[in-house]
């Protein structure tokens, strides 16, 4: 809890520990197999940001069933099912609420050896800052609200949610890293912020090197931002300090809550690119983005 890591780990015995997660949301796509399919990766999600591959989970599930059709939430459920089979888990069971709103997400269980978990704190100066996804899902998913952005353009956005982070946490468990967590609601200042702040070092990022969907530069310039990426930016006000080059847009894209987001790992030197060759052995595009530093914890840099 003090670290705000990303899974609860429960020591069962010395060589064994359960993973523990829960998360669900409500719809932020129109098609509801993808929706199904995005919830159930991201509520993977926070195991594999911990180097723990998931096991059994629990369907959470929120309907309206005096308004909506029954076929809309077998499709979500489907999707969802769909994507556990990917992720090799098996759903054991869950809970259904009559709601005005649908939801849906998993309890998600995953076991692993105590010393294996990788967790958000623990990340050294001179470190690489490696992320695996791009940003910028938060803004595009306002888009499809507000219908400002047409079918084709936020396809590859919904492909990324979907995209399961399984492959990148194996790859970063075999690697060896010190530190990872899931880049989601808190956007990716937030969530280096709470690696950092854990692990009482500062990091130096730079804007030119993170990878952003090239629709979110464009909707960002229009205006269409989440409301949660200028809390996010509030919330980390006093510890990130912009360059004076780097442009509004740029910072509230930094700031884009996401769903289903990559892994950022912090990574010794000498293994970044080992790290990287072994990503994109697994067709994961990652980048480096920045690195550790020694400034107080929790302090961040931003240059363009």
């Amino acid at each position: 809890m003090n670290t705000s890591d990303d899974a609860a780990v429960y020591r069962v015995r010395d060589d064994l520990a359960i993973a523990i997660t829960v998360d669900y949301f409500t719809p932020i796509v129109d098609d509801p197999w993808d929706f199904g399919e995005i919830a159930v990766a991201n509520a993977l999600s926070d195991c594999y940001a911990m180097g723990v591959q998931p096991s059994i989970a629990l369907n959470i599930v929120g309907f309206p069933t005096q308004t909506l059709p029954l076929f809309v939430l077998d499709q979500i459920l489907a999707g969802g099912s769909q994507k556990a089979r990917e992720a090799g888990i098996t759903i054991v069971g869950g809970h259904t609420v009559d709601d005005p709103e649908p939801k849906y997400g998993m309890a998600v269980v995953g076991f692993t050896h105590p010393d294996a978990v990788i967790a958000n704190a623990g990340a050294l100066k001179g470190d690489a800052l490696v992320l695996t996804k791009p940003l910028g899902v938060g803004i595009i998913t306002s888009a499809i609200k507000v219908q400002a952005i047409p079918p084709e353009q936020s396809q590859r956005a919904i492909d990324l949610m979907k995209t399961l982070n399984r492959d990148a946490s194996r790859v970063m468990a075999e690697v060896g890293v010190h530190a990872c967590t899931d880049v989601t609601g808190f956007g990716l200042l937030g969530h280096l912020w709470e690696m950092t702040s854990s692990s009482s070092v500062g990091a130096e990022i730079f804007v030119s090197q993170i990878p952003v969907l090239s629709e979110a530069w464009s909707l960002a310039e229009e205006g269409v931002i989440p409301a949660g990426a200028f809390s996010n930016r509030e919330f980390v006000a006093n510890d990130v300090t912009f360059d004076k080059q780097v442009s509004d847009e740029a910072q509230l894209i930094l700031c884009d809550p996401q769903t289903s987001g990559g892994l950022l790992m912090a990574v010794a030197p000498e293994k970044t690119e080992h790290l990287l060759r072994c990503l994109e052995g697994a067709g994961i595009s990652a980048a480096v983005i920045g690195c550790i530093t020694p400034d107080l914890p929790g302090r961040i840099r931003v240059s363009p």
